[in-house]
């Protein structure tokens, strides 16, 4: 069951992924559920030194756990620990690798230009990426609309943050999302995605959030896993 906690440090945060299987950053439609509705303040925003810890530890926490990163439930973005994110895949691919997917129609050309342009660089910054794609005034359009849709299919991840840096090495501003797919990613996915059916995967992914929100209503919980 999910229970409300407070997280002090990058482990506790790193502890409620391992628990809990899913963590997501943001609040959404299952109140409670997410790193912004459990953080101490100071650990979220420190007035006093302008720090931004759950936005640093980001990078780190991926790096660290091999956990899954991206915008995987209501286009926000979420953890997923390694032992639940093929089963998560298992459901959103719904059978299909990307080529399949495409060759049957069921993807958009603008998904497969991107997803094989992160493919053929992998892992590549966002920077990188959209100068790849030539995501620009006058370029190419909906880079927002593809990397969140291949997200959400788990055909793409967040596999670290990187920071840019001065001409004096010192680095500065947010840290910078860098794509890979989670084939090449996650270790152990290849060998495990696809061993549930669709429909299995749906009814394994039912009954865990079942279990962390026994009182949610069903409906909710269904939306939620989409």
């Amino acid at each position: 069951m999910f229970k409300s906690f407070v997280i002090r440090n990058k482990k506790d945060l790193t502890d409620a992924v391992e628990e809990y299987g899913f963590l997501p950053f943001f609040s959404n439609s299952v109140e409670g559920f997410s790193v912004e509705e459990n953080i101490a303040p100071e650990c979220w925003y420190h007035s006093g030194s302008g720090e931004w810890q759950a936005w640093d530890w980001k990078g780190e926490i991926i790096r660290e756990t091999g956990c899954a990163y991206g915008k995987f439930f209501e286009k926000k973005a979420c953890y997923v620990s390694p032992r639940w994110f093929p089963l998560l895949a298992d459901y959103r691919r719904d059978g299909y690798d990307f080529d399949a997917r495409y060759d049957d129609g069921l993807a958009d050309r603008r998904d497969k230009v991107l997803y094989e342009l992160i493919e053929g660089s992998e892992p590549v910054i966002s920077k990188r990426l959209k100068q790849l794609g030539n995501y620009k005034k006058g370029g190419n359009k909906g880079f927002e609309t593809c990397i969140t849709r291949l997200q959400s299919q788990c055909y793409v991840l967040i596999s670290d943050f990187v920071y840019m840096r001065d001409r004096f090495g010192k680095p500065y501003g947010w840290g910078v999302a860098e794509y890979s797919t989670p084939e090449r990613f996650m270790q152990g996915f290849s060998d495990r995605v696809y061993e549930e059916t669709p429909e299995e995967a749906y009814e394994s992914l039912l009954r865990h959030f079942k279990m962390l929100f026994p009182n949610e209503d069903e409906k909710k919980l269904k939306r939620f896993i989409g």
